[in-house]
């Protein structure tokens, strides 16, 4: 499983990216508003030193105006993934924007019908929305095991199960054990999956057992 890193903070990323486990980035225009910097710079510097897929959000509704911006934005750099919304004139976009080559994120996809368009529409990455699906008494993890499924059925279909809306590290274990291509996951929440109390107890353990020897490794 790939995962991305769902923030706009450039400086936190960078962090994250140092750890070897960052194959991506999404941003949104709410994660842009939290960094209070230029959307297109950030977008600019992300790709700088993130090799694999930077998606940036297009804010237009109407067909040309996503094609516009798309074609704008994809201008920035060559790994920029164009975010279009899961609407009829979001799907003609990404029909478009994937025949000139520009690699396209469908979001905000909460049905397995939705994800089965924009995989005809040839859709890069589906972002299914996990967490606010359980946020509203369904359940996430269900359409994410209907739209793997109905995936697997047509081989023809290279459109990637992205899991967004990540609210805890189960979701991601979850996402990994259905088979989701991607997760895109907060910095928190990414931290989470490396950090257990038990760990931290056993590396206590071990260098006051060690302490005790009076030994160094390094001794001379």
């Amino acid at each position: 499983m790939k995962f991305f890193v769902d923030t706009a903070d450039v400086e936190e990323l960078r962090s994250l990216v140092e750890t070897g486990f960052v194959d991506g980035v999404t941003t949104n225009p709410t994660l842009i508003a939290r960094s209070g910097r230029d959307f297109e710079a950030t977008i600019a510097e992300i790709c700088s030193f993130v090799a694999g897929p930077v998606s940036a959000e297009v804010t237009a509704l109407d067909l040309d105006g996503m094609l516009a911006e798309g074609r704008h934005l994809a201008k920035i750099a060559p790994n920029v993934t164009i975010k279009v919304p899961l609407t009829v004139d979001g799907l003609k976009a990404c029909r478009s924007l994937t025949q000139e080559g520009t690699s396209v994120n469908v979001t905000l996809c909460f049905s397995a019908a939705q994800a089965l368009l924009a995989a005809k529409a040839g859709a890069t990455f589906i972002s299914p929305f996990i967490g606010r699906l359980d946020d509203v008494g369904e359940t996430g993890r269900n359409l994410i095991q209907e739209i793997v499924e109905i995936y697997r059925n047509y081989p023809e279909f290279e459109t990637q199960i992205l899991a967004a809306s990540i609210r805890h590290p189960l979701h991601v274990v979850e996402m990994a054990r259905m088979g989701a291509d991607v997760a895109t996951i907060p910095p928190k929440i990414l931290r989470q999956l490396y950090d257990h109390p038990l760990t931290d107890k056993g590396i206590e353990m071990f260098l006051s057992d060690w302490k005790k020897t009076g030994q160094k490794i390094l001794s001379k």
